[in-house]
């Protein structure tokens, strides 16, 4: 069977991608080797799909996207703006709200984001084959011919949106990276993006007590920093803060905590010391921070006393555990959990406005499999559909 379209990955870019194509008039064959289209949609953001960020293509939007070349992204996310997929929901009747920094969820469950993408993909008259494996793709003069576990089909264009090595447990694999080496097309270093943080026995041994506890912090690596909640686990540490800053964390690298952000912690401590005398220093934290934690910072500094007698170099010890905590973790807890993979397909042999491979006439490469990265809280999602986006205009 012939196509014009085929494309690899029923993922959100692929499925972006084929909607786009089929609107053109094009004949597309979108294939998976998962039993549904979209599982990666139907899990995020909770169950409430995290489908877009308001800010994803501002000025400072355009900052939060990580890759060996940051400004390759630039072209198809200011022509396939968030307010353009709002719109789409909005056509199809989905509530949402905005959570918090620009980040819009479903009111309802995931699952509707899917069914409106299946919706659109059955009007445009796209072909979906799941449960499908790929065993093996090659270039023909006029296009590419694939064998299939349940067919042999060839077509002019394809389009390879296979995701990245993230959650292998819901099928990602190495397939896209594997054919773009096929192709000669080159690939930056992969690894876990958006990923909590683990720590050594010994470190590990210390914080375990801590496990289940959140608080809003500002952690910091170099000069990056972002101020969210930080989640201690049985592993090491998550929650949104830690994801966030796991995409810039290099192992052997520390990171940075401000327990007190927007907080003067000298002078709160200063004050205690004329107005509490008679209390430790772990009674003061306790009263600003969670008791358990207090406590693992009153032992980490091994101050006795009553913070009455505290001289003010005591005080800058402690000022400096609340401000500037330096943790060291060991790892992460790898693709298992990442909910990204950063690096990918080397955007210096893809074209920034259709996404096309240079060398390869009618190959095109789109979403994660791609070395472009977003932040945490929907920008993802908006590379998926800006890049299947502009993907589908040509292919």
């Amino acid at each position: 069977m012939h196509y014009d379209v085929i494309v690899l990955g029923a993922g959100a870019a692929g499925m972006m991608a084929a909607i786009e194509a089929g609107k053109r008039g094009r004949s597309v064959l979108v294939v998976d080797h998962a039993d549904h289209a979209g599982d990666k949609i139907r899990i995020s953001g909770g169950g409430r799909c995290n489908f877009t960020n308001i800010n994803a293509t501002t000025e400072r939007g355009r900052d939060r996207f990580l890759s060996d070349n940051p400004r390759f992204a630039l072209s198809a996310l200011s022509r396939y703006t968030p307010d353009m997929f709002i719109a789409l929901v909005r056509r199809h009747g989905i509530a949402f709200h905005e959570k918090t920094l620009g980040q819009l969820f479903c009111d309802g469950p995931a699952t509707q984001i899917n069914t409106m993408l299946l919706g659109e993909m059955r009007g445009a008259g796209v072909t979906l084959s799941l449960k499908t494996a790929i065993e093996r793709v090659s270039k023909t003069e006029t296009g590419f011919e694939l064998l299939l576990s349940n067919a042999s089909v060839t077509a002019e264009s394809l389009i390879v949106a296979t995701g990245g090595k993230s959650i292998p447990k819901m099928g990602a694999t190495s397939f896209g990276y594997q054919l773009a080496s096929q192709f000669g097309l080159r690939l930056t270093e992969t690894r876990p993006g958006l990923v909590p943080l683990t720590f050594e026995t010994g470190a590990l041994e210390k914080l375990k007590a801590l496990s289940g506890i959140a608080t809003d912090a500002v952690v910091k690596h170099g000069k990056t920093a972002f101020e969210e909640a930080l989640l201690f686990t049985h592993r090491g540490l998550s929650g949104p803060a830690i994801l966030q800053i796991s995409s810039y964390w290099r192992e052997g690298d520390a990171i940075a905590v401000d327990l007190l952000p927007h907080r003067d912690a000298g002078e709160m401590l200063r004050a205690a010391r004329k107005e509490t005398p008679k209390v430790q220093v772990q009674t003061v934290i306790g009263n600003v921070l969670p008791k358990k934690l207090a406590q693992l910072l009153g032992e980490e500094l091994d101050l006795p006393g009553m913070i009455g007698d505290f001289s003010d170099k005591k005080l800058a010890l402690v000022e400096a555990q609340l401000k500037n905590w330096s943790l060291k973790p060991v790892g992460s807890e790898g693709y298992r959990t990442a909910e990204v993979t950063l690096g990918g397909v080397d955007t210096r042999d893809l074209d920034a406005k259709t996404m096309a491979a240079r060398a390869v006439p009618g190959l095109y490469f789109i979403g994660e499999v791609v070395d472009v990265t977003g932040w945490l809280g929907g920008y993802n999602f908006q590379w998926a559909w800006a890049s299947g986006w502009a993907a589908g205009q040509v292919a």
